[in-house]
Parts: structure tokens; sequence; C-alpha cells
């Protein structure tokens, strides 16, 4: 999607493109068409292109929507107790190759009372509570 939009009115005058101060607008003919080309990484959203517009073509509503638009999707690998999402399958294929082992798929929670789990086995007698020395 792009965030600048022309209407039907636009009949190509260039006005917009050549009053951008930014350098956002640019051009191409080809053959019997000419084509408007916008690049967002270059515009300052300043509006010039829609008050310069005697057409009154640019629509810059949508250059001000900050619009999300999703650029990728990736798989998910979740904690294996509870289902929550813990990082991408592509980061845990690194996280395994980068330390020689497989990780866990564990939520920070679940980890936690794993851990408890495992030194409760390792020293059975213990509580849970300190005993405060005075």
């Amino acid at each position: 999607m792009s965030f600048f939009r022309v209407n039907n009115q636009c009949n190509g005058c260039l006005a917009c493109v050549h009053n951008c101060p930014a350098g956002a607008l640019d051009f191409r003919d080809e053959g019997p068409e000419r084509h408007l080309l916008h690049n967002m990484a270059l515009c300052a959203r300043c509006g010039n292109c829609w008050r310069i517009c005697p057409q009154q073509a640019v629509e810059f509503r949508y250059l001000l929507t900050g619009q999300w638009e999703e650029v990728a999707a990736m798989s998910l690998v979740q904690c294996k107790v509870c289902g929550r999402p813990l990082h991408t399958a592509d980061l845990d294929k690194e996280l395994a190759h980068r330390l020689d082992r497989e990780v866990e798929p564990l939520c920070p929670e679940h980890r936690k009372s794993l851990s408890l789990m495992v030194w409760q086995r390792l020293v059975p007698d213990v509580s849970g509570t300190e005993e405060v020395v005075t």
C-alpha cells in the first residue's frame, strides 16, 4: 500500500514533483504513460504536494495515518507448558546452533519453576524457608 495517493483528478502536471522540498516525488515517462513515484523514506510529510496541487488530487490524509503493513511472517516457538509465544523458529535454530544444544521451549515463569523442581530433587530436605540467625 502506498501512503502517497492521488485521486482521479490528477492530470500529471508535475506541480507536486517540482515543488517537493524533500525530493520525495519523481516521475517516469514510459511509452504512452506517465508514472508518478513517491519515496516514503525521503518524504518529510510537510504537505507541500497537497497544498501546491492545482487539481486537489493529492490525498494527504494517507501520509498522516501511519498504517501498519505486514512485511514478514515467521513461525513461532511456544512454551511447551502454557503455549505463550517465546521467539521465532529461526531464532530457535540459531540459538541451538550457537549453544551447540537444543533450547528447552519454556517461558520465564515455567523455566523458573523447572529450575526449582530440579533444585528440590538435588536437595530434598530444603523446605523453602530460610532460618534467620540472630
